[in-house]
């Protein structure tokens, strides 16, 4: 785990930027952001690699940042692993752009795109570049429509969803 959190910290390190066709969401309300949220489909990355029945929680910190605690079972190794994060506002409150950080003072983007304001119930994050994709849902599965809606979205900002993992959360 250790290795998987050194990794993700080089890899974003100080970046905290996003790709030019994205945008943050506006009139984001953390609260509601908070608690637990399932990937339905990323971006391979080593960091997350061979991870299946993923997950996220997010909770306040004391210092008003967000505690991010990733999840996921490692289908080589039989083992659950876990890595243990905190984030912060780039911007303000209202806006979905966050720094995140698992190792020490290196930061990566955390840019909430797209957003089911009414719900909360899905939403779609980039990194700092169109490498970074995650699709993410209150529940461990999406409407096949709604799948195809957010990954359509995603490729018209430039991401290649030709790539895209779809989670398994199967044994849950």
């Amino acid at each position: 785990m250790k290795t998987l959190v050194a990794i993700l910290a080089l890899l974003l390190g100080g970046c905290v930027g996003m790709p030019d066709t994205v945008r943050p969401v506006g009139n984001f309300q953390l609260e509601r952001y908070l608690g637990t949220w399932y990937e339905i489909a990323r971006l391979d990355h080593s960091f997350e690699r061979g991870l299946s029945r993923v997950s996220a929680e997010y909770s306040l910190r004391e210092d008003g940042g967000v505690r991010v605690v990733n999840r996921g079972y490692n289908t080589l190794t039989g083992k659950w692993e876990q890595a243990e994060g905190k984030a912060f506002f780039v911007e303000n409150p209202q806006t979905g752009f966050l720094k995140v950080s698992f190792f020490g003072p290196f930061y990566g983007a955390y840019v909430i795109f797209e957003l089911d304001h009414e719900g909360y119930s899905h939403a779609v994050v980039s990194g700092p570049d169109t490498s970074y994709l995650w699709i993410l849902a209150r529940e461990k599965r999406l409407d096949d429509a709604l799948r195809r809606e957010l990954v359509a979205k995603a490729a018209a900002r430039g991401f290649d969803t030709s790539a895209l993992i779809f989670v398994e959360h199967e044994h849950d």
